[in-house]
């Protein structure tokens, strides 16, 4: 089982970016999505889940500006990130399955790609 993040990287306050995951040993269409971050000397944050029902819901820090997606054909899922703040400077995981109430805790986790926002 492996989760593969891309599309990280340096983009000033107020621009784009557009991260994806790509799952291999196992089917994401099976499992609730996740995109959490951890920011330097900070917890895990979630940021945005999608229900194997295709549902969607996003932290109040995020909502209308972000946006999640699931491509089943291609078992990847994808983070739209628009109007971005340096507080979203951090790593960003796609993760499988949380295993807690408090989104901590996952069943798989990727490695992650770093965005940084900076003038």
């Amino acid at each position: 089982v492996q989760l593969v993040e891309s599309g990280g990287g340096l983009v000033q306050p107020g621009g784009s970016l557009r991260l994806s995951c790509a799952a291999s040993g196992f089917t994401l269409s099976v499992y609730s999505m996740y995109w959490v971050r951890q920011a330097p000397g900070k917890g895990l944050e979630w940021v945005s889940r999608i229900g194997n029902n295709g549902d969607t819901s996003y932290a109040d820090s995020v909502k209308g500006r972000f946006t999640i997606s699931r491509d089943n054909r291609k078992n990847t899922l994808n983070l739209q990130m628009n109007r971005l703040k340096t507080k979203g400077t951090a790593m960003y995981y796609c993760a499988a399955d949380a295993l807690n109430a408090a989104r901590t805790r996952y069943r798989y986790r990727g490695q992650g790609t770093q965005v940084t926002v900076s003038s």
